[in-house]
């Protein structure tokens, strides 16, 4: 009897050999492939406007998250399932079929909005995920008059998750904040944001970035636009308050300059005020969502939003209306120099992107 208790103990013992082998080289892998982009790191656009100088007072930008083409309505993902070992039977890439659908949705609405500037992320370049589609390019080919920048804040030759599915990995991702201008910028700058995870979960997350443009202006001094995407899957919120002191230091840093500050993009957080299950009320699925301090920014600084639209919801299933969580995570925020004229919110009923469109229009004082 013993003997063939040792016999049936080999295979086991081969078995979970080849387990942590596995696990070992992936997370091996990862580590040594991890993304590492230095503090600073100056951006050429890849293309250019004839427009040198901001003449207009009466500016129009739009922020909108894309999902990577990925995310559309009928998506869900894995992840927001908290699991970066198994799928447990949940989306991990959505078909080709609905990435071109959902990428469709983007390039159609692009040439559709009056906007100066655009400022998107989750832009893919070439990922596995969005089935190689240079989303970042084929919506510049759209705006042939505008500059384009492109930031990357995701890049991995193999994503290996789910680690022990292996033959359904997420794989090659590049991606990024893309940034498209009526007018050319003087100068586009990558800055990292502080605040990580901890290992091993920090090989598989992105690596946050603000994306800043600067413009000169007829009247003299500059329009400083900046692009975010601050962290999700960040419990208690303590990497976006780091991201949040060096972003503050950053905005009135370049107001005390004389500058117009216009941000905008994905905060992964509601804005000071904003109840996180105001669109559903007791309703929320146990979903959560932390608030901006009211006291974050000093006085005369506004945030912009549109309170009667919702701009993400969340991706644990598919988008099933009056069912899934929404809440609002998407907007700007302007220097005390200027003037939000109006805000709207854009209802795609999630279509194309588990976010949703936001535009501003604002005004640049004493001009």
């Amino acid at each position: 009897m013993k003997k063939y208790i040792r016999i049936a103990r080999k295979p086991l013992f081969f078995f979970l050999l080849i387990v942590i082998l596995y696990f070992a080289i992936v997370l091996t892998y990862g580590t040594l492939t991890d993304f590492q982009p230095e503090a600073e790191i100056k951006l050429e656009p890849t293309q250019s406007s004839t427009v040198s100088t901001v003449t207009d007072s009466i500016l129009s930008f739009t922020t909108w998250n894309l999902g990577y083409g990925g995310l559309g309505a009928e998506s869900e993902f894995f992840f927001d399932s908290g699991n970066m070992y198994f799928s447990q039977g949940k989306m991990i890439r959505a078909s080709q079929k609905n990435v071109e659908k959902n990428v469709a949705g983007i390039l159609n609405f692009v040439p559709n909005i009056k906007s100066d500037f655009f400022l998107f992320q989750e832009v893919d370049f070439e990922s596995k995920r969005s089935f190689y589609i240079n989303e970042y390019q084929e919506i510049a080919a759209l705006l042939p008059t505008f500059s384009a920048s492109f930031a990357v804040n995701y890049q991995s030759d193999w994503v290996p998750i789910p680690v022990f599915e292996p033959w359904r990995a997420y794989g090659k991702t590049t991606s990024g904040l893309a940034t498209y201008s009526r007018f050319q910028p003087t100068h586009v700058t990558r800055f990292q944001l502080p605040g990580t995870f901890s290992w091993p979960t920090r090989i598989f997350q992105l690596d946050r970035c603000a994306a800043v443009s600067r413009f000169s202006t007829s009247k003299g001094n500059e329009l400083v636009v900046i692009n975010i995407h601050n962290s999700a899957y960040d419990q208690g919120g303590f990497i976006k308050r780091q991201q949040m002191e060096f972003l503050q230091k950053m905005f009135v840093a370049e107001y005390e300059k004389g500058n117009y500050v216009v941000v905008g993009g994905d905060w992964n957080q509601c804005p000071p005020y904003f109840r996180f299950d105001g669109f559903m009320p007791e309703k929320t699925s146990g979903h959560t969502q932390i608030n901006i301090s009211p006291d974050f920014f000093p006085e005369g600084w506004t945030w912009g939003y549109d309170t009667q639209i919702p701009t993400n919801r969340k991706t644990n299933a598919p988008y099933l209306p009056g069912e899934t969580f929404i809440t609002l995570i998407d907007f700007f925020l302007v220097s005390p120099n200027i003037k939000i004229n109006r805000v709207k919110g854009i209802d795609q009923q999630f279509q194309f992107s588990d976010h949703q469109p936001v535009w501003m229009e604002i005004e640049l004082l004493d001009w």
